[in-house]
């Protein structure tokens, strides 16, 4: 047993399986929808929540996880004798890594090492694939960290969604520029950068985002997710193509989750990748 335990959160969207194979800690963003407040789960068990949010004209709030949720996590660890490295969505976007700073210094141990990933979604679950792989090569956390912290750098996710409409539910557009955009088919191409979402680009068309998001992947990538809400048969077609053009790189189909999902709403289609 490798004496790091790696602990995350539910935007990972890393599957229940390989985190019971491999002892990962996931400690869940929550949000409300409609009066009820839920945990978000694990990859596959989303498709209530879109439905019901393409139906509806309420929208969710999120919330991260608290500091005492954290602590709990990181107190069974280190009483089992493990050092822990935490990595979790950015800081940007979220609370959480303000929770799980909190929460160490309520433990004040040295054994737990905090990483702001800069990111989200399936590249948030690269890293932790990585630092799974380097603990299970007997990696002091202090390297392991090193690493990340560079990895994380060389990361990028654009997004195209299939309506502004989630963007403006979000306070993200005006209602007015999502109207015109739906009228006139607009697709934005937003960018994580520096762990925060941008609009960088608007093109006319599914098919024209797809290609724009295409030319910008590096011809040397060592991994690619296409990350999808709703929209499984565009996904599929894509990843043909993808692994056609780059055949060296690790191509999977990922599901987006509530909590990011929410903003962005059903036919998203996102390419993340390393």
């Amino acid at each position: 047993m490798t004496k790091i335990k790696i602990v995350t959160d539910s935007t990972s969207y890393i599957s229940k399986e390989f985190v019971d194979k491999n002892g990962i800690k996931v400690v869940p963003l929550s949000y409300v929808f409609d009066g009820e407040t839920f945990t978000e789960g694990f990859k596959g068990e989303f498709e209530e929540f879109f439905s019901k949010l393409e139906t509806t004209k309420l929208f969710p709030t999120t919330s991260q996880p608290s500091a005492g949720e954290f602590y709990n996590v990181f107190k069974e660890c280190i009483e089992e004798g493990r050092e822990i490295i935490a990595i979790v969505i950015s800081s940007k976007l979220s609370g959480t890594y303000n929770s799980a700073v909190l929460a160490k210094n309520m433990l004040e141990d040295r054994r737990v090492t905090i990483i702001d990933s800069e990111t989200s979604a399936s590249n948030l679950r690269f890293l932790v694939e990585d630092a799974l792989r380097l603990a299970n090569e007997g990696k002091f956390a202090e390297e392991i960290s090193e690493y990340l912290n560079k990895m994380k750098k060389e990361m990028r996710i654009l997004l195209t969604t299939g309506t502004l409409e989630y963007l403006r539910r979000g306070g993200r557009l005006s209602g007015l520029g999502s109207t015109v955009g739906n009228l006139l088919n607009i697709k934005p191409i937003i960018e994580l950068q520096d762990g925060e979402l941008n609009l960088i680009e608007k093109v006319r068309g599914t098919n024209k985002a797809i290609s724009y998001m295409i030319n910008k992947i590096p011809v040397d990538v060592q991994k690619i997710s296409i990350c999808q809400i709703s929209n499984i048969d565009v996904a599929e077609k894509l990843k043909l193509e993808l692994v056609s053009k780059f055949p060296n790189a690790t191509i999977s189909i990922d599901d987006l989750g509530p909590v990011i999902g929410a903003h962005l709403g059903p036919k998203t289609l996102g390419l993340l990748y390393y």
